[in-house]
């Protein structure tokens, strides 16, 4: 029985204890693992970078190949990181939002292991030619046989504490993860079956594939991201979400949008014309729920500057919401039909796939990591500087890469476009570019192998003792943070929103 005699705050001190502890032990798993994948695949678009202007580069070994490490590269950072990432973020974040604990902690580390598994088992065979070759979805087949299963073990309990919650209000946040864990299943089986196990005409096979690559990103890692944003913008700042219904209304615009993206980029191909029209109609439109759902979030923390200079989880997540509003507006360019014709074959996709991954999704999943690992761990990050580090290394890296990308791509493009040019002199137009992209991968390495050593060392608890939170600033009069508070918000003008204290 529980003690009476204690304060309300005291019991919810203890249930949100009570609940990390539960967690402890897959959030961390996914968190470090994801890390692990992350070093690896971008190493690999190192890799992969080099080899676009330098063919002759490490040629003697032929599970580099081009075409090998490239699937690898992009494979590896969405299954192998940003799965995983998202994986620690909903389970955590539903737990805490729905006020119960995990009672099959077993369950989900095993369906981890089992993810991991498959991940290195597709991994190795791209890289020994036995790759599928459909872009994002380059897994063997029975690799998927045990993806999705795992996936289930994963977050069908996310879906139990939900259900089984006391009866309220419904957050914004929970609202993004229902979405991405109830979507990703109707996105994967319905790809799978079509493109691998269905007898169709291979081009529809190839449709469906576009439409994967766009619904993974717009429908799983896009709403896990703002979900994390929606939880640590008030949460930090100490201020609710600017407007209630904005945030409902951005929610909707996704929901809506999102599943007619993907088949722009078969303008021209001999199926159903209005289908890559409406693919890029939906890209242009996704500039809706970006602008919204940026304004709704900088609203929220407008005035608290001096929050996002110390705080490194606001600070990651300013970053990624700043990214998603960059990916509305260059959507909006990239996808009319002048610049589709330019922009459709070049390197310009890569540029926006990686603004995706690591600008939207990636720094959002570091913002929510850096906050919820001090919680589960029960120690504090050990060095701001790393954190520094991998905060401007990153952003440098990621913005040089969406430059270069993009920008060599349609020039690329324009040389393809040329009818008395050569498709290889159109190609090598972006060779210049590729070498800042390389670059940029480097810088990206050298941050996220200090992230992971940083998170390696929370995992072995040798972080520091201490309940302060590990700020980016030095000298500072007092945390910007708060106390640990409240999970849930008592309401506002708004309309119920979660609360602040880190």
């Amino acid at each position: 029985m529980a003690d009476t005699t204690q304060s309300p705050d005291q019991i919810d001190i203890e249930l949100r204890s009570s609940i990390d502890r539960s967690l402890r032990h897959p959030v961390m798993f996914f968190f470090t693992s994801g890390a692990v994948w992350l070093a690896i695949g971008v190493l690999l678009g190192l890799i992969a970078s080099a080899k676009k202007h330098m063919p002759e580069f490490l040629s003697g070994c032929g599970c580099f190949e081009a075409g090998k490490v490239d699937a690898a590269h992009m494979n590896a950072l969405i299954y192998g990181w940003g799965a995983q990432a998202a994986f620690g973020v909903i389970i955590w974040l539903m737990a805490r939002l729905s006020r119960k604990e995990c009672r099959s902690s077993g369950v989900i580390l095993l369906g981890g292991h089992l993810w991991n598994l498959g991940v290195m088992i597709g991994v190795g065979l791209i890289l020994a030619g036995k790759g599928s070759g459909v872009p994002w979805m380059e897994f063997p087949a029975f690799v998927w046989l045990l993806l999705i299963p795992s996936y289930i073990m994963i977050l069908i309990w996310s879906l139990v504490q939900f259900q089984i919650r006391d009866a309220g209000h419904v957050y914004i946040s929970q609202w993004y993860l229902l979405a991405a864990i109830l979507w990703f299943p109707w996105i994967a089986i319905t790809s799978v079956l079509f493109v691998y196990h269905f007898e169709g005409h291979p081009l529809m096979a190839t449709a469906i594939a576009a439409w994967f690559k766009s619904a993974l990103f717009l429908l799983f890692f896009l709403p896990t991201a703002l979900a994390s944003a929606y939880y640590l913008a008030p949460k930090v700042s100490g201020r609710p979400v600017y407007s209630y219904s904005l945030a409902i209304f951005g929610f909707w615009a996704l929901a809506v949008i999102g599943p007619w993206a993907g088949m722009q980029k078969l303008a021209g191909a001999p199926i159903p014309q209005f289908l890559p029209y409406v693919g890029a109609a939906a890209m242009i439109l996704i500039a809706l729920p970006a602008v919204l759902v940026g304004a709704n979030i900088i609203n929220t923390i407008r005035g608290n500057g001096e929050a996002v200079a110390q705080s490194p989880s606001l600070r990651f997540t300013i970053a990624g919401v700043i990214s998603f509003i960059l990916f509305g507006v260059l959507s909006a360019v990239l996808h009319t039909a002048s610049s589709l014709k330019i922009t459709q074959f070049s390197y310009t996709g890569y540029g926006l796939d990686i603004l995706t991954l690591y600008g939207v999704f990636s720094f959002c999943a570091f913002g929510a990591i850096y906050f919820i690992v001090p919680r589960i761990t029960r120690r504090e990050w050990l060095s701001r500087r790393f954190i520094s580090w991998h905060f401007f290394l990153s952003l440098y890296g990621i913005s040089a890469i969406v430059c270069c990308a993009i920008v060599g791509g349609y020039f690329q493009g324009e040389g393809i476009e040329a009818w008395n040019q050569s498709f290889l002199e159109a190609a090598s137009r972006a060779g210049s570019y590729g070498w800042g992209v390389t670059l940029a991968w480097f810088f990206i390495l050298i941050s996220n192998l200090f992230f992971c050593l940083h998170l390696l060392l929370m995992w072995a608890r040798l972080g520091r003792r201490s309940s302060h939170p590990t700020l980016l600033k030095a000298s500072h009069a007092e945390s910007p943070h708060g106390p640990e508070g409240e999970v849930d918000n008592y309401g506002t003008a708004n309309g119920p929103a979660e609360t602040s204290a880190h």
